[in-house]
């Protein structure tokens, strides 16, 4: 019998939805069905209910226990509306119930397992893991995480059982759209210790020591041993220091050639805590920092200038056959009660100026539309 061969419509657009750090523990946790232990071995707070009242203080009750999609609020009828063929997050939270932290780390974030179903809820489809505290509860705490999300169905990348799964990709299958390949690592400036390296037979996450030719080659080698004609990557880094919306010419570069050299269609960066740039390169998205979409620092004061608690819903629309960016909406949105929120005017304002101020440098215009969503517009330049 004939084998038949399913082609990718080369006229069809793949768009994804993309959002800065979920942390869904600590106070996210303790609102959720199946709550874990809230003991914290903080300096600042000893129990995760504390996050809980500092939230209450600000937006008023929260009923408990909320429903699993609660946390997602707004974004629900958005990813509903939009219909991404791809919902891709940076999940900064351990899903465990170890009652081990890992030795000399003042902040630990975790989530009982069972509370896995608020990802669902979302239909997210894959989880990229590479961060600053994926091993907050040790190397167990991480192996229980990657459990919990292979039986919820969810693709995961940046993290391991080795250094080989670490570095490996999610591949998503986009039906009639090839593949979409989600690459996964973070650096030593966002907070991720040289221990945490996965390596031979060490469970770990993918860990750049530092953003050099070297680093990028490495990178570049594993996407082209795994990307196929047909295929999209995106490349989704945790990078950086907090509170800082500068680039640095190094971080630029390395984005460049994530691109240039990689072929790497869309970069995906974030651990900031608030939003940053935008620039369009060859007709690909490198989004600097996507901002904290989901936490529990409600109530926490000190960062208004970097508007702790706005971000966006990112839907950039690539061309599946080129890879070539051909439209990209931004929905603004806030935390309010624990729950993601369209923002409200105050906001939206921050963030359309600021958004605007940190991306016209790297030749990204930022339009407001009338339904409240912004999207970005570009030079359309020469392609790869």
């Amino acid at each position: 019998m004939p084998r038949t061969v399913t082609r990718m419509d080369p006229a069809l657009p793949v768009s994804l939805f993309l959002c800065g750090d979920v942390m869904t523990g600590r106070g996210i946790d303790q609102i959720l069905p199946h709550p874990g232990q809230p003991q914290l071995t903080e300096s600042v707070a000893r129990s995760a209910l504390d996050y809980v009242r500092l939230a209450e203080r600000v937006s008023g009750p929260i009923r408990r226990p909320a429903d699993f999609s609660y946390v997602w609020g707004d974004a629900l009828a958005e990813l509903r509306h939009q219909r991404p063929d791809a919902r891709i997050i940076n999940l900064e939270t351990a899903l465990t119930t170890s009652a081990h932290p890992w030795p000399g780390k003042a902040v630990h974030y975790r989530m009982h397992p069972a509370n896995a179903a608020c990802l669902t809820a979302a239909a997210i489809d894959c989880c990229t893991l590479a961060n600053n505290h994926l091993l907050d509860w040790g190397r167990l705490g991480l192996t229980e995480t990657l459990d919990t999300l292979h039986r919820a169905g969810i693709h995961c990348a940046g993290a391991g059982r080795n250094d080989a799964a670490a570095q490996a990709p999610a591949i998503l299958e986009l039906p009639g759209k090839g593949r979409l390949l989600v690459f996964s690592c973070a650096t030593d400036d966002s907070g991720v210790p040289a221990e945490w390296s996965a390596g031979p037979g060490q469970p770990g996450v993918c860990r750049l020591a530092d953003l050099s030719p070297a680093a990028l080659q490495d990178v570049a080698e594993r996407v082209h041993g795994e990307k196929r004609p047909g295929d999209l990557a995106v490349l989704s880094i945790h990078w950086g220091s907090n509170w800082d919306f500068t680039v640095s010419r190094e971080a630029r570069d390395f984005a460049h050639g994530l691109i240039d050299t990689a072929g790497v269609d869309l970069v995906h960066g974030h651990s900031s805590h608030h939003i940053k740039a935008i620039e369009i390169h060859r007709g690909r998205p490198i989004l600097y920092g996507c901002g904290d979409f989901l936490n529990d620092y409600e109530g926490i004061q000190g960062y208004d200038a970097f508007g702790s608690g706005f971000s966006f819903m990112y839907f950039p629309v690539l061309d599946a056959a080129s890879g070539q960016l051909l439209s990209f909406t931004l929905v603004p949105t806030e935390i309010r009660a624990l729950q993601v929120r369209h923002a409200g005017m105050a906001g939206a304002d921050w963030l359309f100026n600021t958004l605007s101020r940190e991306s016209r440098p790297f030749g990204t215009d930022v339009v407001r539309e009338s339904d409240g969503r912004f999207r970005l517009q570009w030079e359309r330049g020469t392609t790869r």
